[in-house]
């Protein structure tokens, strides 16, 4: 079995669990980027050169081989290309969903199978149950949302060794068998963008273009902006505009307009949504998806809200009518629809109205 170590507390201890249960464990470490100085550092990465040391330091207390694996290039056309791609399109990409989808279960679990490997343990805070994705019982590290992009076979080859425990517990684990990651803090924000200016970065790739910022209810002018890509719907801070609403209530931004170079701001109650459609629709619960529409929830960020809706599959999109209206819908997003904390589907948000 492969484990697949970050180097964090997380992945340690799911590798230490399996090879403690007497599989015979080989643990590999993801080096993702030609320049990994280039990437966040200490605590704030997943894939720096500190984090394969920590990861090389808890394959040799647990007791296991370890390598590093090279998927840089696979990863900079796979998620950095395409985050930059997605902005330029006036999409609001998940690198982290993307990175899971791409690289761990999509690249490593080829090459694993290749060469022997029966299945690839992670340290994610999901539950799989006869090979149905669940959540985690603790809410607040729950990412069964972005392994909502998994496929059947992928989740068949896939083992989630911390599925039933909460991270308190993982940690307490983690330094009862001497591991030194045990009070690491748990990385954030987006690995490759080493200062975390998101703005900055892609402004780097796809240059400085000057457009206006629209209000919706005027149709007047009320700013500029350096680059539409730099703007993500519900956005309120950083909008610098030149003059305030009439109304004297808060802009937020409601469209994104890549041909135009238009950013549309409005009010917070233009902001919701009871109608979605998706593009790409996945189904990886128990059973195919209904003709007719059916009753489900659908969270639509990462840690996001869950709200109740009606789904229905309509050839290649997916349609999905909330019971409650929901704020901040941004294309590019994922939309994963559960019954109860079981994992049935997935799509890409196209839209939203």
């Amino acid at each position: 079995m492969l484990a697949a170590m970050s180097g964090g507390v997380d992945s340690a201890v799911a590798a230490a669990r399996i090879a403690e249960a007497g599989h015979d464990v080989t643990g590999v470490h993801l080096a993702l980027s030609a320049n990994p100085q280039s990437y966040r550092t200490g605590a704030r990465g997943c894939c720096t050169v500190e984090d394969s040391r920590d990861a090389r330091r808890a394959a040799d207390v647990i007791g296991i081989p370890f390598y590093i694996w090279d998927m840089a290039e696979r990863f900079h056309r796979d998620v950095v290309e395409d985050f930059v791609s997605e902005y330029a399109a006036g999409r609001t990409p998940n690198p982290c969903l993307r990175c899971n989808e791409k690289i761990k279960f999509e690249a490593v679990l080829d090459r694993a199978l290749a060469l022997g490997f029966d299945a690839v343990a992670t340290g994610h805070h999901a539950r799989l149950a006869d090979g149905v994705l669940h959540r985690s019982p603790d809410q607040g590290k729950d990412q069964s949302y972005v392994l909502g992009v998994l496929t059947r076979k992928q989740l068949s080859h896939a083992i989630f060794p911390l599925g039933d425990s909460t991270k308190a517990q993982v940690r307490e684990e983690a330094a009862r068998r001497g591991l030194t990651v045990a009070d690491k803090p748990d990385s954030h924000d987006i690995c490759f963008i080493a200062d975390g200016d998101t703005r900055a970065f892609l402004a780097d790739r796809l240059g400085s273009a000057e457009g206006p910022i629209v209000d919706a209810l005027t149709g007047e002018t009320v700013g500029t902006h350096p680059g539409a890509y730099g703007y993500t719907i519900g956005q309120r801070k950083g909008l610098h505009l030149n003059r305030p609403a009439s109304d004297g209530k808060p802009r937020y931004v409601l469209s994104i307009e890549p041909v135009s170079n238009t950013v549309t701001v409005g009010p917070r109650t233009s902001l919701q949504v009871t109608s979605i459609t998706c593009d790409n629709p996945l189904w990886n619960g128990p059973a195919d998806p209904p003709a007719a529409p059916f009753a489900c929830h659908v969270q639509l960020r990462a840690h996001g809200e869950v709200y109740p809706c009606q789904a229905q599959l309509s050839g290649d999109q997916l349609n999905i009518h909330l019971t409650t209206p929901a704020t901040g819908v941004a294309p590019g997003q994922a939309a994963v629809l559960y019954t109860g904390d079981m994992v049935i589907g997935s799509a890409t948000i196209s839209s939203a109205s």
